[in-house]
């Protein structure tokens, strides 16, 4: 069982769209269309009518990229949560089992890492080791309730992450080997994603989906620009 992306091309490059029993994770640079990923699912499920919960850390989703998608009286089908630090995105994720008591086809985190690197920023510049692993902690828990609702309830779970770049010794730089694109909390989150795609931009407007991780497909690549009504393979 699959959903649509939102994209009858990125569909077709996923072999149908996103699998229903996994969590899915884009991650990337700033601009390079992860939260687009995440309102193209969220409203592709609520123009069919069905429920989606939305969870908003960034303040990432757009009324107005909405409405150019579709019409506007959907919005009644997407359950936001805005959520501004990291306790209160524990909080939300607290709610989660109960509100999936409801008709819920998909679930998006946008973005899940971006208010726990700043807590675990915080614990790590006042040297409390035992915040900082109740931080991580926090993050395990919060993403086996995800593999959860997404195994057991079959309920695709889509969520984005945020990189930074690898730090080269002298040594390395002075031998001309180039910086690795890394994901925050990589290896907390490989873990749990079974899908896993980079976005990367390009330049010129365009931008490329890399399928880094999938259970039944090899490592491919989707180059695509941002429109209007959602995005246009190029």
């Amino acid at each position: 069982m699959k959903i649509s992306s939102g994209s009858i091309e990125f569909d077709r490059w996923l072999q149908g769209g996103y699998e229903t029993d996994i969590i899915t994770t884009f991650y990337g640079p700033a601009g390079s269309g992860k939260s687009n990923f995440c309102i193209m699912a969220a409203v592709s499920q609520a123009t069919k009518g069905k429920k989606v919960i939305f969870i908003d850390t960034e303040g990432s989703f757009s009324i107005d990229r909405l409405k150019q998608l579709a019409p506007f009286d959907i919005i009644r089908n997407i359950l936001l949560l805005r959520v501004t630090n990291f306790i209160e995105q524990r909080e939300a994720f607290n709610k989660l089992p109960g509100l999936i008591k409801q008709d819920i086809s998909l679930v998006v985190v946008d973005s899940m890492v971006m208010l726990y690197r700043l807590a675990l920023g915080e614990a790590i510049e006042s040297q409390d080791k035992e915040k900082a692993r109740a931080i991580n902690r926090a993050l395990v828990r919060q993403l086996r309730i995800l593999n959860e609702i997404s195994r057991k309830k079959k309920i695709p779970v889509i969520i984005t992450d945020q990189v930074y770049s690898e730090f080269l010794s002298r040594e390395d730089f002075e031998s001309g080997k180039e910086k690795r694109v890394m994901m925050v909390a990589g290896d907390i989150l490989k873990y749990w994603s079974k899908c896993i795609i980079e976005l990367q931009n390009v330049g010129s407007g365009r931008k490329k989906a890399i399928l880094r991780k999938h259970r039944s497909m090899p490592e491919k690549e989707f180059v695509f620009e941002i429109v209007n009504k959602g995005i246009r393979e190029t």
